[in-house]
């Protein structure tokens, strides 16, 4: 049977929320220098959430010439 991929992680406090609160997406706007001192708070632009993915191990390849 395999394990799920939200158990798989070491840490699950870790995993990217895709939805911000409102606080989070000023003090996001803020760093892309997108925010206006005044604007109001209530319709704010979209702000991108990146998602990390976690991709498989690569496998070595064993050189054949050595053996």
């Amino acid at each position: 049977m395999s394990l799920d991929k939200s158990l798989k992680s070491k840490s699950t406090l870790v995993r990217a929320r895709n939805v911000l609160k409102r606080a989070e997406r000023i003090e996001k706007l803020k760093f892309e220098d997108r925010w206006v001192e005044g604007q109001g708070a209530l319709g704010l632009p979209k702000v991108r959430v990146e998602k990390i993915s976690i991709g498989k191990k690569k496998k070595k390849k064993k050189d054949e010439d050595e053996e």
